[in-house]
């Protein structure tokens, strides 16, 4: 099954795909939540409620809506560092082969959806992608072992891990580099994990304008989903919503030579097999954000 989050001109709301239809839950099932978040809370019974509802005729065409990040403010976006060997190998000459599960945090303002813009800051030219699996988190845990890490992921998405190349090297815990607005889209639906036969045996692609530049497996992956499950869930309690981001294979712009850093204009798509794509333009950053280097506000936001 997959769910989206969705709007048009009667507001935000969740919906069950059904090929290029979706069906308004606010319709089908009206008691429900509205809110993707709030409805995952409702547990596996809710699921297989929505899984049950017939298709209907007036099920809304997807070209008539649009798609959001599945959940628009997640509690936590988390993301692992070298975690493809592929991506562990092109990068052996400016970073150093983990040890142990590498964890940076992309701060939930970054969230954006499946067709928004990526915006180009004007602070950098360092724009760049990176294709990955992603998965959501489903009921709450802690301290928990394989099998209730695999009980645990609602499902998977597909993520673009935009990073600022410059501003990511420059903080050693990768979050500034890697939460700018608009750099964590993700989509274009939720597939549920029971949709999902093996999560460590899916394709993942990314294109930018149409030249492919990442094309791998999550078979490549040194950390299996379950495993960063289990790792992360002993340090943190992980929540219903919680996003966590699986990273990259090789292909990136920064490790090319030369460099193939994304520019305004560009068209990225990224492709998880059977989890559908993002497909996004680059554009620069509007001047309405921006803010003279003498302004004593510059810098400022309203997240604080």
């Amino acid at each position: 099954m997959k769910l989206a989050t969705f709007s048009d001109d009667e507001g935000l709301r969740i919906g069950r795909v059904d090929g290029d239809r979706v069906l308004d839950l606010a319709k089908a099932a009206p008691d429900l939540p509205r809110s993707m978040m709030a409805f995952l809370g409702l547990g596996r019974q809710a699921m297989a409620r929505v899984a049950a509802l017939p298709t209907a005729e007036d099920a809304v065409s997807l070209d008539r809506v649009r798609l959001h990040a599945p959940i628009p403010q997640p509690p936590k976006f988390l993301a692992i560092g070298l975690n493809f060997h592929s991506h562990v190998a092109e990068a052996k000459d400016v970073m150093a082969p983990a040890q142990a599960q590498v964890w940076f945090n992309k701060q939930v303002t970054c969230v954006s959806g499946p067709r928004d813009p990526i915006l180009l800051p004007a602070a950098s030219s360092r724009l760049d992608y990176e294709g990955e699996l992603g998965f959501v988190i489903g009921s709450e845990c802690h301290k928990v072992g394989p099998d209730e890490a695999r009980a645990a992921i609602a499902g998977y998405v597909v993520v673009n891990d935009v990073s600022v190349r410059d501003w990511q090297i420059a903080s050693p815990t990768m979050t500034l580099g890697k939460s700018y607005p608009s750099h964590g889209p993700f989509g274009p639906w939720l597939t549920t994990a029971d949709a999902v036969a093996d999560p460590q045996n899916l394709r993942i692609r990314t294109w930018v304008n149409g030249e492919l530049r990442q094309d791998a497996s999550t078979r490549d992956m040194v950390h299996s989903c379950i495993e960063q499950v289990v790792h992360l869930s002993e340090r943190c309690r992980l929540l219903p919503g919680d996003v966590i981001a699986t990273g990259t294979p090789a292909g990136v712009g920064a490790l090319m030579d030369p460099r193939r850093f994304l520019v305004a204009g560009d068209i990225v798509r990224v492709e998880v097999e059977g989890l559908g794509c993002l497909e996004q333009r680059v554009v620069a950053e509007p001047a309405a954000t921006l803010r003279s280097a003498g302004d004593p506000e510059r810098g400022r936001s309203s997240h604080g």
